[in-house]
């Protein structure tokens, strides 16, 4: 297993939410993936990361959007804010993810969260000391953070870039790791 917890958002971050159909109740039924995304993650969990969605939204849809596009394997914790009852960047949403995974709050320092919105994936993200990685290439959300506190950690374009980005960061963490333990 890899050192690097992966916290990933869905809408715009693996889904393309322009493709989105909903039924009468608002459930999503059907979506298509963003170039690239799909591979990406199972890639990831090829490699050994240990993977939490953490997004908002019912379980409903994100049960119909990973099984349609044969990727709900891929998580081993989901933290969904239908079932929370709270969405990013309220801190339930970081941690119910940590608990579900078994993390500690010393684990923080070996969690990145992947999103695509300012202000509930990287202001959450930011707020509880985890590190931020902004996927920008969404037309829908303001990408200009407006104060310190929604500022990015890393920045990526497409998730055809994340694989890359996500190995230097575990190698950082490893390295720290051995640098304690000496």
């Amino acid at each position: 297993m890899k050192e690097l917890i992966i916290f990933i958002d869905s809408g715009d971050t693996l889904v393309d939410e322009s493709t989105e159909v909903r039924d009468e109740t608002g459930t999503v039924i059907h979506s298509e993936l963003i170039e690239g995304a799909g591979e990406t993650l199972v890639k990831l969990y090829d490699s050994g990361y240990t993977i939490a969605l953490v997004a908002d939204g019912t379980k409903a849809s994100f049960d119909n959007i990973y099984r349609e596009n044969g990727l709900d394997y891929c998580f081993s914790a989901k933290a969904i804010s239908g079932e929370l009852k709270h969405e990013k960047p309220s801190e339930v949403m970081f941690f119910h993810a940590m608990k579900s995974l078994g993390l500690k709050e010393s684990d923080k320092e070996r969690i990145v969260m992947i999103g695509n919105n300012i202000k509930r994936d990287i202001l959450g993200a930011n707020r509880i000391g985890i590190t931020s990685i902004l996927l920008s290439y969404s037309p829908r959300y303001v990408m200009q953070p407006e104060t310190e506190e929604e500022i990015p950690d890393y920045v990526i374009s497409s998730p055809l870039e994340l694989f890359g980005l996500i190995e230097q960061l575990n190698l950082q963490v490893k390295n720290k790791k051995i640098l304690k333990q000496h």
